[in-house]
């Protein structure tokens, strides 16, 4: 395959693929061929010819039916190329997604799923649910609202408050779904006590599993827990894309998108190619957790998906013993960013070890305890949210930025 593109010249004429280090992330699946190639994001569209010559190198190979390249920045030139290498066999897996994920463990990593054919190629058009002509991005069918509850930092309790709120979304009457998008630390299995795996429904679309009557899908349900995803920009935005719109997520009024901590390609690709109705960010009250919140925001904000609010986690802790209030982690100070940033504060979450206890054990607090003072809590930050909802309605659903996304 290598020899085969040496005869593809580079970006400037001047040398060849394979010589001047441009090829990476090549994967045999069967008589698949997908890799990458690594230019300059500004000049993707010019260099598409580029990426067509490779794509018809090897796909003229013989025991080659198909071959799919993506251009991509996340490698200097200059550096060597990855040599081919066989996906391990995938007896057991089922679906596109499912499909692409190594069966053994002890591998240490998920084999990746084969890159989008031109759909993630960095400024490049858009397919399998990317952007429409005119800048529309396209909904998920059946879905009526989509909202992503993030955070600038991990260890907030992100992942347990976007179950509640899910969980307390439903207990309004509402048909709510569980997307897990946080690929590299999967919770919502273990949060909702879920397992197995997900099963066709037809061609490439799966069922998803359900956790209290709300459907879910997460990375966790196709790996073992403890096999880390080694995985680069353009295998999460994949997989993402996959879990979204390759499963029969059935009529919703709202999913609740699960994020990973930060502000990376995770987020970036949901708000590129997803109508996001709104974004929710969970933090805690002190300085630290709040500088990285702010930033949550405005990586938001800049891609115009309106903020529906703020929660203040691990808020305070009352002594069971005492009854006593302890703000161990400060007070207040995440009501106090969301009034200077203009946005609406939903709500403050105690800490406490019913809710910790509940969360490991599968039984989140809104469906075990659905009377209790904390379930309440988190029943009355989803109404808020649905309200936010409501005042944002159709107009969430704007054109996006063009977004050149560099790893």
């Amino acid at each position: 395959m290598l020899d085969a593109l040496r005869r593809v010249k580079g970006p400037d004429l001047s040398g060849d693929l394979v010589s001047l280090g441009l090829v990476s992330e090549v994967v045999v699946l069967e008589d698949k061929v997908y890799f990458s190639i690594s230019v300059d994001p500004s000049r993707a569209e010019e260099l598409e010819p580029m990426r067509l010559a490779a794509e018809k190198v090897v796909s003229d190979l013989d025991g080659v039916s198909k071959a799919t390249v993506t251009l991509t920045a996340e490698r200097p030139a200059g550096q060597a190329p990855a040599q081919p290498r066989q996906a391990p066999q995938q007896a057991g897996r089922t679906g596109r997604l499912g499909s692409t994920l190594s069966r053994n463990p002890a591998a240490g990593q998920g084999t990746p799923p084969p890159p989008q054919a031109r759909g993630h190629q960095h400024g490049g058009p858009q397919q399998d649910g990317g952007q429409q002509a005119g800048g529309q991005k396209p909904g998920v069918p059946g879905i009526r609202h989509i909202i992503a509850v993030a955070s600038g930092k991990g260890g907030v309790g992100k992942s347990t408050t976007a179950v509640n709120l899910a969980l307390g979304l439903q207990a309004q009457g509402l048909k709510v779904g569980i997307l897990d998008a946080d690929i590299y630390g999967p919770s919502q299995p273990r949060l909702l006590g879920v397992s197995g795996r997900p099963e066709p429904v037809e061609g490439r679309i799966l069922r998803p599993l359900m956790g209290y009557g709300v459907p879910v899908m997460s990375m966790g349900f196709l790996v073992e827990e403890d096999t880390p995803m080694i995985w680069r920009g353009p295998m999460v935005m994949s997989a993402l894309t996959q879990m979204l719109r390759e499963v029969m997520w059935g009529e919703l009024d709202v999913l609740v998108v699960d994020m990973p901590p930060g502000t990376g390609d995770a987020q970036l690709t949901m708000a590129q190619q997803v109508p996001l109705s709104g974004a929710v960010i969970v933090s805690t009250p002190q300085d630290l957790a709040l500088i990285d919140a702010r930033k949550g925001i405005n990586m938001f904000r800049k891609v115009d998906v309106p903020i529906l609010g703020v929660i203040e986690n691990m808020s305070y802790f009352l002594c069971p013993s005492c009854g006593t209030r302890s703000d161990i982690f400060g007070y207040g100070g995440a009501h106090q960013e969301a009034d200077r940033l203009g946005v609406e504060f939903l709500g403050e979450v105690p800490l406490h070890m019913d809710i910790r206890e509940l969360s490991d054990a599968g039984r989140p607090v809104v469906v075990s305890d659905p009377d209790g003072p904390h379930a309440t809590i988190f029943k009355d930050i989803a109404s808020r949210v649905w309200s936010e909802l409501q005042k944002t309605g159709e107009g969430a659903r704007r054109a996006p930025p063009r977004i050149v996304m560099e790893s």
